[in-house]
């Protein structure tokens, strides 16, 4: 059986609270896109060895046993230990650490392919403590729908907006940003409007309000970074932004009208 994880961007990004266990409370607009890579789990019959994983596409950072789809399978194997040992292959086509959520969607999508697969029972509400468990924007995956966050993450509210009639511009450099640094250069502030309110407005409105924290310390560490949100705009985006605490950079357009000019050709793009 086989799934097709996707990515997703923020629309807007703060951080409003740090909280004592060491997280952060956030407000975002979680947005599902459709860059998507490819998951396939079979049982392994007579294998002594619960998961036998294996990768294509991206080569895959760290430890094989930190990879989500293999955390996934073991969370769920405490609580359902009749799930039988499995092959599980990964094709890797989301950059990873990239603000683009492509690890936690693997995760969150591994443990609905195990529910199906082998028949757990569990329902969309029963799945998405195990995904928060996994990591803090994993539950979004599960729902993986246009949702308001807040919590870590995993506080999710569904929300009405569709950006179907536009194209958008996904451009990643190759740079990796420190998650834990991008966190330590932020004082937490809490918006007097809420990202949920701004998100409601036209798009053309976004420009001017609709803002993502990490944007400030990243951008001035890493030039290229900001380069690439005023290349966009240069280029015609309605809105650009950084997803997450980066290095991707998005920009939305009109349906068939994304353009890369001036975007060097070593970047990773794709248009979804």
């Amino acid at each position: 059986m086989v799934v097709f994880p996707n990515c997703k961007i923020n629309l807007g990004l703060h951080i409003t609270n740090k909280r004592t266990d060491g997280f952060h409370d956030l407000q975002t607009v979680f947005y599902p896109v459709g860059l998507k890579e490819a998951l396939e789990i079979i049982p392994a019959h007579d294998s002594d060895t619960d998961v036998i994983f294996s990768c294509s596409g991206l080569v895959v950072d760290g430890k094989e046993e930190q990879n989500s789809c293999i955390k996934a399978y073991r969370l769920l194997k405490k609580d359902f230990p009749q799930l039988p040992s499995i092959k599980m292959h990964l094709h890797k086509v989301i950059p990873m650490g990239a603000g683009l959520g492509g690890g936690s969607a693997d995760g969150a999508f591994a443990l609905q392919l195990l529910n199906n697969k082998f028949k757990l029972g569990l329902e969309e509400k029963q799945l998405l403590p195990y995904a928060a468990e996994l990591g803090s924007d994993c539950a979004f995956f599960i729902i993986n729908k246009p949702c308001y966050a807040t919590g870590r993450g995993e506080i999710l509210e569904p929300v009405a907006i569709d950006l179907s009639a536009y194209d958008i511009l996904l451009v990643n450099p190759g740079i990796h940003v420190n998650t834990g640094w991008a966190f330590s250069q932020l004082t937490s502030t809490v918006p007097s409007v809420s990202i949920k309110e701004i998100i409601a407005q036209p798009i053309q409105t976004w420009k001017a309000h609709l803002t993502n924290d990490f944007e400030q310390p990243v951008f001035q560490k890493y030039p290229p970074i900001s380069a690439i949100k005023d290349m966009l705009y240069q280029n015609g985006a309605w809105y650009a932004a950084m997803s997450g605490s980066g290095s991707t950079v998005f920009g939305i357009f009109e349906k068939g009208k994304a353009i890369i000019s001036g975007i060097p050709e070593s970047y990773y793009t794709a248009i979804v």
